[in-house]
This record gives structure tokens, C-alpha cells and sequence, in this order.
């Protein structure tokens, strides 16, 4: 007989606690190879061919396409064993003598190793919680009063998600149904008891939906206890959609930058006319560069003058931690969202190299490739709004780095040259910074630096 495997949602690294199923790769009775991808996931990140470790034939998937799974939840089950051919199809035969697949998996994944899978163990699974429940609600009612020992205990089965308030089930002191840290922490910012939250999860697993609807229902009943006037009937018409993915990732990610840090803001006009002179100069003599990564370039000898704002602030230990690298992200757009990729040691790289990695990098996020580590990890931030034919903002900080650098679309405006009034390609720079690092003289300084790059690009020879 073949053994069957679990394959389980493994660890996709950077603290991701769950991903959606975007697109099944293989169906139920197809064969798989050690390391071939047989599902598409989307993370908070990245999208992500996830490679199965185990060769043999897909006896079961777990969820549905557009479903959100947490980490360690069962992904498919594969039979293993040696293939042998019945009736004309090749199916698994005997396992090989180490009780596993013979062939090891080369791809790590957290929770999986590189060698063969270890024989199976017994599992004990947990009864589901509204199996538990009655047997706690008896153990509970022996010790009450018969008067009160006959009152409900906990929701009955066929309760919707939506009612997610509901008398505590078991122990007060008992384990909660919850895998997700996301959840558990959701939970504790808003005073949530999990005890109170029927899951509807697999045997009863507390989900993150069942979480948000105890949520706005609390919040609901308080608004209703605050104003009992009538309100108006919701609109059914409305559009809804899903803060999860991408979008839920930036919305969580700005919320926090918002919340946890003191930003400001610092402008200045500067005349680019003399920066596009000498791309176009530097174009005509070799490998074209763009404008983004000239600035990029200009940032990093910036950030070396003032490397107050390559940093990051420990809230907990009361710090500010001056980082020696610069990792700089950039803004991209795609159509899945804004991401950041990250260009690794942009500090010791020059505006051809940098130029090349930005290339590569944006290839890789409007075709959906990027992986976690790519997005992660920046120290500083370009963001080239002037694509957007848009003259001026005033970013929010990539959290939880401490600056920001803004650039607005570069276009003709009239300009003081020399004394006289004059025609001259014009760019807004903006620089919002964390103002537990520096005061607003280091933060002016920075920006004064770059404008003076853009204005007069021989500033940059000191620099080299």
C-alpha cells in the first residue's frame, strides 16, 4: 500500500501567518514530482508557487480557490510509493523501505526538511469545538445550581459566522482555537475575549473574519448604545471589497506608519534642467539610465552625509538604531497594488548598477514574481510620483523606517537662471521624516543636498 502524505501551507518566511489560494496548479488523482509547484498562493507580499516535498499521486485538496488558509493548515494529501501500472494508469505501489518517498526535496521551506519525510505518526486530532463544548457544559452543570444549570452553555452548530459573539465555550482556563498570531493580536488591541468567538474554521478554528465580525458587531452595539437614533438602511447597492492581499497589506502597513510615527514634511522647487542634460549626455555614451535611478543615486550619497535618516527607531528599548547599509526601496505600481521592491546595498552600487536592479526588479512586480525577501528590508524610500503627472505630495513612511523621498513630475516653468527669467525644466522634492531622529535642520540639510545634485550633477563627483 502507498502512504498517504500530508502536505501542510508551510511557513512562507518574513512572519506571514496565512495566504489566499489564487489558482490550483494540479487536480486530485494527477502525479506530482518532489518540488513541483502544485498551487498558487498570495501573500501579504508576494504571489508564490508553493512546491510540494513530497512525489506521488494528489489524493485530496484542501480549500477552495479564493479561500485564505493559515499557516499549518492541510494544503493537499499525496499517496506515496512506487509507481506501478494498473489497468494502464500508473499508480502508487509499495512505499520504499524508509517508509517515505526515496527522493528528498530539495526546496527548504519552514517546517519541511531537505531529506526524505520521516515515517508517519499517529495524529491526535482535536475534537472540534462544538464537540468539546457539551461535555464541558455537563462537567460545568453538575457542579451549578439545577435552577441555573439548565441555561445554554454555547451556540449551536448551524450559527452563522456573522453572529460571532457568544457565551464562553469550555474552561474559562482551557486552550482557544486559534493558530494565527494575527488573530490572537487583532483580538488583544481591541479587548477582544477569544472565548467569546465562535469560529467557523475547520474543527472550529477561530478565523480572522470571525475576529472582524466580533469586532464591528461590538463596535456596533456601543454606537447603538451611544445614539439610539434611527439610522438609515444601509445601501445593498455598494460595492465591498476585501482588504486582503496586497491592498490589506498596504492599508495595515500605513495605518501603523499613521499611528506609530511623528512625521514631517519638507519641500523644495529645484532646476533639473542641467540633471537631464547630463542623462542625456551619459545615454549617448553607454547603457541608458533613467531619471529614478540618477536620483536613487543621488539619495544614497545623501544618506551617507546624513545617516540619521538611515535608521529605525525601537520603540520598546527607547532607541534609535542607525543602520550602516542602505537598502533602498522604491515605489512601484502594478496591477495588483503599490509594492516596495528593494534594491539590496544601494550604497555600493553606482547609477548603472542601481538602474539595472530597479529595471529588473519592476519586470518581476508587474509580472507578480517577487518574492517576500524582495519586498522587505529597506532602510530608505524613493517614491517617483511624477509618473503620475502629479506635481507635489507628502508620502507616508514606509514603516518602520524614519524618511521618505518624494519626487514630482520634472516640466517646463519659468525660472530665475542667472539673473534672468527663463525656461527651465523644474521638479518638486518632498521629504517627509520621522521626527524622533532628527530635527527639521538635519532633515532641511538632506534635502538641500539633493536639490543641489539635481541643480548641479557635478556635486555628485565628490560623492564617487
Amino acid at each position: 500500500m502507498a502512504q498517504v502524505l500530508e502536505f501542510k501551507l508551510p511557513d512562507l518566511g518574513e512572519g506571514l501567518t496565512e495566504a489566499e489560494i489564487v489558482r490550483w496548479l494540479v487536480e486530485v488523482g494527477d502525479v506530482v514530482a518532489v518540488d513541483q509547484p502544485v498551487v498558487e498562493v498570495e501573500t501579504a507580499k508576494a504571489m508564490v508557487e508553493v512546491p510540494c516535498p513530497y512525489g506521488g499521486v494528489v489524493t485530496a485538496r484542501f480549500g477552495e480557490e479564493g479561500a485564505e488558509l493559515p499557516v499549518g493548515a492541510p494544503l493537499l494529501t499525496v499517496a506515496v510509493g512506487s509507481m506501478e501500472r494498473v489497468d494502464g494508469h500508473e499508480v502508487p505501489g509499495e512505499p520504499s523501505g524508509d517508509g517515505a518517498n526515496s527522493e528528498a526535496s530539495g526546496n527548504v521551506l519552514v517546517g519541511y526538511g531537505t531529506a526524505a519525510p520521516a515515517a508517519r505518526r499517529r495524529r491526535v486530532r482535536p475534537a472540534p469545538v462544538s464537540a468539546q463544548a457539551p461535555a464541558a457544559a455537563e462537567r460545568t452543570a453538575s457542579t451549578q445550581d439545577p435552577a441555573t444549570a439548565r441555561q445554554p452553555v454555547l451556540a449551536t452548530a448551524g450559527q452563522s459566522a456573522s453572529a460571532t459573539a457568544a457565551p464562553p465555550v469550555g474552561d474559562a482556563q482551557g486552550p482557544v482555537a486559534v493558530i494565527s498570531p494575527l488573530v490572537r493580536k487583532l483580538a488583544r488591541q481591541h479587548g477582544l475575549d477569544l472565548r467569546q468567538v465562535v469560529g467557523t474554521g475547520r474543527d472550529g478554528l477561530i478565523l480572522r473574519t470571525d475576529v472582524e465580525c466580533a469586532i464591528r458587531a461590538a463596535d456596533e452595539e456601543r454606537a447603538a448604545d451611544a445614539s439610539p437614533a434611527v439610522r438609515p438602511a444601509p445601501d445593498t447597492s455598494a460595492e465591498r471589497i476585501a482588504l486582503r492581499g496586497v491592498r490589506g497589506a498596504v492599508a495595515e502597513k500605513l495605518s501603523r506608519s499613521r499611528r506609530e510615527i511623528p512625521d514631517a514634511t519638507c519641500w523644495v522647487d529645484a532646476d533639473a534642467t542641467e540633471l537631464m542634460a547630463a542623462r542625456a549626455a551619459m545615454n549617448a555614451a553607454g547603457p541608458k539610465v533613467s531619471v529614478l535611478a540618477l536620483l536613487a543615486r543621488i539619495c544614497t550619497a545623501a544618506l551617507a552625509r546624513f545617516p540619521e535618516l538611515n535608521s529605525t527607531v525601537d520603540a520598546e528599548a527607547r532607541e534609535i538604531v542607525r543602520l550602516s547599509g542602505v537598502h533602498l526601496g522604491f515605489a512601484a505600481q502594478t496591477e495588483r497594488g503599490l509594492v516596495v521592491p528593494v534594491v539590496r546595498d544601494a550604497h555600493t552600487r553606482n547609477a548603472e548598477s542601481i538602474g539595472a536592479e530597479i529595471a529588473r526588479l519592476t519586470k518581476a512586480a508587474r509580472d507578480g514574481k517577487l518574492t517576500p525577501a524582495q519586498l522587505t528590508g529597506g532602510t530608505f524610500t524613493l517614491n517617483n510620483y511624477g509618473v503620475f503627472g502629479v506635481d507635489g505630495s507628502t508620502p507616508i513612511i514606509n514603516h518602520p523606517e524614519a524618511a521618505m523621498l518624494g519626487v514630482g513630475r520634472i516640466v517646463p516653468k519659468p525660472w530665475v537662471h542667472e539673473g534672468e527669467l527663463a525656461v527651465r525644466q523644474v521638479v518638486q522634492l518632498s521629504l517627509t521624516f520621522d521626527h524622533r531622529v532628527c530635527d527639521g535642520g538635519t532633515a532641511g540639510g538632506f534635502l538641500r543636498y539633493v536639490a543641489d545634485c539635481v541643480e548641479q550633477p557635478a556635486i555628485l563627483l565628490r560623492a564617487l
